[in-house]
């Protein structure tokens, strides 16, 4: 082989290598700002279940006080029944 020929084939070579260069390039920068992308959306999810998971305790603490009173009520309507004598 002449090392024209072979000069040539080495160029194409060179040339191939660095097009496989820039598409990796390119296909970290795609997987860079997917992966950024994800973590925003994990971000914003934890944030909102966190948000969530203080309204279902300040809902369940407002239950639970509704529930008692009601509970207080009942118990003081009993007592009252009981301090009447029956009408049979």
């Amino acid at each position: 082989m002449e090392p024209i020929d072979e000069v040539k084939l080495l160029k194409a070579r060179v040339g191939e290598l660095e097009q496989r260069v820039e598409h990796l390039r390119v296909s970290r920068r795609v997987l860079m700002n997917l992966l950024e992308k994800v973590e925003r959306e994990k971000v914003d999810l934890v944030h909102h279940l966190e948000k969530e998971n203080v309204r279902l305790h300040l809902d369940n603490k407002r239950f639970a006080q509704w529930i008692f009173s009601k509970n207080k009520e009942i118990v003081e309507l009993q007592g009252k029944m009981e301090a009447y004598p029956q009408k049979a």
